[in-house]
């Protein structure tokens, strides 16, 4: 099973390789990693998707909370929660292809960024089977490179209503 752990963690040097030394060094393969630095300039969010079962989860989280610069864990796979991946795919476009693969672009609400004579840039962000089936409608026309950032989510609801 997936879940999705969400750290809050001080803004400080060295923070992200200490903990992805942690969970290497206990055998933990970690699925997706984001982070990036909230509302809060001195605070980071770190998101993971991690594989296992719930005895893994618990041990990920134990560890994770015994680490210094972390603030707080979350393992907001079981909460009502919003999840986004965010990629971007270059993609082979001859004149004979390019309508196709505009098409496709289009279908799945996605956005060219940059054109060549022979190649299309394409930006798509959602939930993690948007992207793979996007990935898997672009291999016939010739993938040149992809880049993903990982998964990022965050809990629905709280704050001002």
């Amino acid at each position: 099973m997936r879940h999705i752990i969400s750290a809050l963690v001080q803004n400080v040097p060295g923070v992200l390789s200490h903990i992805a030394g942690m969970l290497a060094s206990r055998g933990y393969n970690i699925d997706s990693l984001a982070v990036g630095e909230t509302e809060l300039p001195s605070l980071s969010r770190m998101t993971f998707a991690v594989v296992g079962d719930d005895y893994v989860l618990e041990q990920v989280v134990k560890q994770l909370e015994k680490i210094v610069t972390v603030v707080s864990v979350e393992n907001i796979s079981r909460s009502d929660f919003v999840e986004r991946d965010l990629m971007l795919i270059k993609v082979l476009a001859n004149p004979n292809s390019r309508s196709k693969v505009l098409e496709l672009v289009e279908i799945f609400r996605a956005q060219v960024v940059d054109v060549t004579s022979n190649s299309l840039t394409i930006e798509i962000s959602g939930k993690e089977s948007k992207i793979e089936a996007f990935i898997e409608a672009m291999r016939d026309f010739g993938i040149v490179e992809l880049v993903r950032t990982g998964r990022i989510a965050m809990t629905r609801g709280g704050g001002a209503e």
